[in-house]
């Protein structure tokens, strides 16, 4: 057989292998994407649309009055200002949270791979322990500390527990991809008369923007999500947007909304979305870029 035919017979596979890989992730895609289609398209249907049709029927007309009433008219609990005031809320708890837990995991990660100390390995692996403390455990501990520091029920209350059980992720992350840096670059800057921040910041950070990266959308998408700490550590005015919207599927006065309820989840979701719409091929990027050291 010529070499053409073989090339021929080997680019025919490819092709047909490369179709069928296709196929399999659009039936996994459409598989993954029918909720929030179902979402979606009953977001924009009346009432009376969702009684009479089924889950995957279109909308006679394009109707967004369940998404002006989910965001400032709807009723979570005794409130009936919408989601809008939580949304804000959780903006104000997840902003603060994310730059202090991902600084704070910086300079941990940066200390435990490049300024060894006695005792450092033991260090981390205590902090990575804290890895896989479920959120359960440390229930009743965090709101004994809390009501300590006088911040009990309070957004600053939430922002510190969110801090405090990120860092262990986040000095994971950071120390991780803190490897593949050569140690004697730091002893070089060193000798030079470089001190420890000024190591950190200008040596240190301009390479990090990978793992930074990846540690904001870890811990904006889990702190967004989060309900249990958002129920169990917020006041009535600070709680977050996960837990209002819990709210509001389990309050009705007259007939289910469906409509409202899946038009608030959409919103709630949002800015997790744009997060991974704008930012996501760097998340698998940043986190293989300390895989290989040398």
């Amino acid at each position: 057989m010529s070499n053409n035919a073989i090339g021929r017979k080997t680019s025919g596979v490819d092709k047909a292998l490369r179709v069928a890989l296709y196929t399999v992730l659009l039936v996994a895609a459409a598989f993954y994407l029918i909720p929030f289609i179902v979402m979606l398209i009953t977001s924009l249907k009346d009432v009376e649309e969702i009684r009479t049709g089924n889950l995957l029927s279109l909308p006679a007309a394009l109707n967004f009055d369940s998404w002006a009433k989910a965001w400032s008219s709807a009723c979570t609990g005794s409130s009936c200002g919408g989601i809008s005031p939580y949304f804000m809320n959780s903006f104000q708890i997840v902003l603060p949270a994310v730059a202090i837990s991902t600084l704070v995991g910086a300079i941990n990660g940066y200390v435990i791979s490049l300024w060894k100390f006695r005792g450092s390995d033991l260090f981390f692996a205590a902090m990575l322990v804290g890895c896989f403390i479920p959120f359960q455990v440390i229930l009743l501990p965090m709101a004994q500390t809390l009501g300590w520091l006088g911040i009990a029920n309070t957004a600053s209350g939430l922002v510190f527990v969110h801090v405090v059980y990120g860092v262990a992720f986040t000095t994971l992350f950071f120390r991780n991809f803190y490897q593949s840096i050569p140690s004697e670059l730091v002893k070089a800057a060193r000798l030079d008369g470089a001190g420890f921040f000024t190591i950190f910041y200008r040596i240190i950070l301009p390479v990090s923007t990978p793992i930074i990266v990846v540690t904001v959308i870890w811990q904006f998408t889990q702190i967004w999500n989060d309900f249990l700490f958002g129920v169990a550590f917020s006041g009535f005015d600070t709680q977050p947007v996960t837990v209002a919207l819990n709210n509001l599927v389990n309050t009705s006065f007259g007939g289910k909304e469906y409509n409202v309820d899946m038009a608030a989840a959409i919103i709630a979701a949002l800015p997790t979305l744009a997060v991974y719409v704008f930012a996501g091929k760097y998340f698998v990027r940043g986190l293989t870029a300390g895989a290989v050291k040398g």
